[in-house]
C-alpha cells in the first residue's frame, strides 16, 4: 500500500533545480525534457519552464508528510520501498510528481481495499490538521488505461481556495504507481493535464 504524501504541508519549499536532472530520480532517464520509466513503461515531457525537482526538495516533501499521515492516524509506515520517478514544478504551488511502489497482491480485491484506506487516511490527515476541504472519487483514462482519482479541494480559514490537489493511482506491472498534480492558477493547471494526459504507456 502507497501513502500518498501532503505536499500542501511543505509548500514552504521553493523551486530547486540541478544540472543533473537524472540524480533526482531512483528510477528512469531524462532526456532533455522527457522522461521514461522502463519498470512502469512510461514517458512524459516535461514542459518547457518547468524545473526538474531537486532530490533534498522531494526528501523534505516526503519527510513531513508522513510525518503528519502517521501522526494523524496512529501508525508508523514505511516508506523505504517508494521509488521517486520524476518531480517537475514551475514554482511552490504547481508541482507534478511521480512514485511507485512494489505491490504484491495476495487476493482479489486488496489493490482496491487499500485505495480506500489511502483516501481514508488522508482524509483524516487533513481533519485532524484543522484543514478545510472537499473530495471527490472518479476514474480517468490515460492512453487508454483507467485510473483512480482523488480530487481535494483545499479552502482557507474564508473558504477561499487555496490549491487543488489531483491523485491518480494504478496497479501496473506489480507496482502501484501514482501520480499527484497541485494547481491553483487556471494556465499552469491547463500545463500540468496537458503532459499528464498526453503521456504514453507501453
Amino acid at each position: 500500500m502507497r501513502i500518498y504524501f501532503l505536499t500542501i504541508l511543505s509548500l514552504v519549499l521553493f523551486v530547486s533545480c540541478n544540472t543533473d536532472p537524472n540524480k533526482q530520480v531512483d528510477e528512469g532517464k531524462v532526456i532533455e525534457n522527457k522522461y521514461y520509466s522502463k519498470e512502469i513503461g512510461w514517458s512524459i515531457e516535461i514542459p518547457k519552464g518547468w524545473n526538474v525537482t531537486n532530490r533534498n526538495v522531494t526528501q523534505e516533501r516526503e519527510d513531513k508528510g508522513l510525518k503528519a499521515v502517521n501522526e494523524a492516524n496512529g501508525i508508523n509506515y514505511d516508506i523505504s520501498g517508494l521509488k521517486q520517478l520524476i518531480s517537475f514544478q514551475k514554482d511552490r504551488f504547481h508541482i507534478f510528481s511521480a512514485t511507485s511502489e512494489k505491490c504484491e497482491i495476495e487476493y482479489e480485491g486488496e489493490y482496491e481495499e487499500n485505495k480506500i484506506l489511502v483516501k481514508q487516511l488522508l482524509y483524516n490527515t487533513y481533519a485532524n490538521n484543522g484543514i478545510k476541504f472537499d473530495t471527490i472519487s472518479s476514474t480517468e483514462i490515460i492512453d487508454n488505461l483507467e485510473f483512480d482519482l482523488f480530487h481535494i479541494t483545499i479552502y482557507d480559514p474564508k473558504g477561499n481556495v487555496i490549491l487543488y490537489q489531483d491523485f491518480y493511482s494504478r496497479f501496473i506491472n506489480g507496482l502501484d504507481f501514482g501520480v499527484n498534480l497541485n494547481y491553483i492558477d487556471e494556465k499552469e493547471k491547463n500545463e500540468l493535464m496537458k503532459v499528464w494526459k498526453n503521456s504514453k504507456f507501453d
